[in-house]
């Protein structure tokens, strides 16, 4: 964990060129962008990685995990069409990142991270505090929440085998599901719209390459 938490002008001055060039690939949802220009990046990261926690690209975490790269991060929240107060079932912690565009952005945040030595290492969040609406579990994503279901919105930031039935269950009428789904060596996005009538409008967009979705917890 980093002891230091230093926002300083050149890392200001970095988020605001990493967001042009999130312009530049295609995200033009303001609040998905707004939130990226006010979060350190580099908090989340070993700080080591300081002077390049602001490149569009992934780096790693512990436990085999990534802190995705900043236009993935952008991309599935700007499909999920976030609104202030949405609840929302996150599946894969990770490093708290996309948890925390989220509760930026005026969600309800229930994250579920299954490796246990990350899961520790977030009751240490430095945001902890300031985004109480970052709801911490230890668990099985393919189970989701059943307590605290239904939700607006779910994020599977992980690549899943299929759709898991548990988690569609969890999903409210006109809710949005945004997951990756293997296709071999990668994944195809994809938009899940649960109809009134529970029935599913599913929508393809690009290729994304991410760490497996595995069941059960680790430790």
């Amino acid at each position: 964990m980093r002891k230091i938490y230093e926002d300083s002008y050149q890392h200001k001055g970095l988020r605001k060129q990493l967001v042009n060039v999130l312009k530049e690939k295609g995200i033009t949802d303001e609040n998905v962008l707004n939130a990226i220009n006010t979060i350190p990046r580099h908090y989340f990261l070993d700080s080591a990685f300081d002077k390049i926690a602001y490149e569009d690209r992934a780096f790693p975490i512990g436990e085999g995990q990534t802190i995705s790269q900043p236009y993935t991060v952008a991309y599935q929240t700007q499909l999920l069409q976030i609104k202030k107060n949405d609840k929302v079932l996150e599946i894969g912690t990770g490093s708290v990142y996309q948890s925390t565009i989220l509760a930026e952005m005026g969600a309800w945040v229930y994250t579920i991270e299954r490796q246990k030595k990350l899961f520790d290492a977030h009751k240490q969040f430095y945001f902890r505090s300031k985004y109480p609406n970052i709801k911490f579990f230890y668990g099985d994503g393919f189970e989701g929440l059943q307590t605290f279901a239904p939700f607006d919105k779910i994020i599977i930031t992980a690549a899943a085998p299929f759709i898991p039935p548990k988690l569609i269950q969890q999903l409210k009428p006109n809710g949005l599901m945004v997951i990756p789904v293997d296709e071999g060596d990668v994944q195809r996005m994809i938009r899940i719209e649960k109809l009134a009538d529970g029935t599913l409008d599913e929508e393809k967009f690009d290729l994304f390459s991410f760490v497996p979705m595995l069941t059960g917890k680790n430790g």
